[in-house]
């Protein structure tokens, strides 16, 4: 096969890829009747579904999660879960002083804390882990729920995030939950 012939089907095909992958997504943005929300994964014959515990914000609550303002006498902080091999878990996070908030894939959820120095916490089925955190009145701080998911076992860790790639990322999730 010619150089300009294999050019020519490499870009036909990841063009059809690029463009097939939105109807390949696996999130369900609208909750249930109940006010909980379930993200979805798989084929409609074999659906699988992951559902937060109690109802989700009302779309106000997000659009002021999605606002990013910080409170003058509170640290908030977001906490985002998009990880590509991530689909199955509900996890538990909570703060050494709020109650455990779930997550479910493709989703965040915003604590407001005293200022000061804080432990995060993240647990599923299978283990725990825990990230500390510090802050000002004021600030906005970002961490990252990364899951990985196999047939052994999963495992989840809490992370740092860049502030501005938080803030692009967030609006494309579902706010499950809100501390504050």
């Amino acid at each position: 096969m010619n150089l300009a012939r294999r050019q020519t089907m490499l870009a036909a095909f990841g063009s059809a890829a690029l463009l097939t992958t939105g109807c390949m997504s696996a999130t369900n943005r609208r909750p249930n009747a109940d006010g909980t929300y379930c993200f979805a994964t798989g084929k409609t014959y074999r659906r699988r579904l992951t559902c937060t515990l109690d109802p989700i914000p009302s779309p106000t609550v997000e659009a002021d999660a999605l606002r990013f303002e910080p409170v003058e006498d509170a640290l908030t902080v977001y906490v985002i879960r998009d990880a590509f091999r991530d689909a199955t878990y509900q996890v538990r996070v909570e703060s050494d002083e709020r109650a455990p908030m779930v997550t479910t894939p493709r989703s965040f959820l915003r604590m407001r804390l005293q200022p000061g120095v804080h432990t995060l916490t993240a647990a599923w089925p299978e283990g725990r882990s825990t990230l500390e955190i510090a802050g000002s009145a004021g600030d906005l701080l970002f961490v990252e729920l990364i899951g990985t998911v196999r047939a052994n076992g999963s495992s989840f860790r809490l992370l740092p995030a860049d502030p501005i790639d938080g803030r692009r990322r967030v609006p494309q999730l579902r706010l499950v939950a809100d501390g504050g």
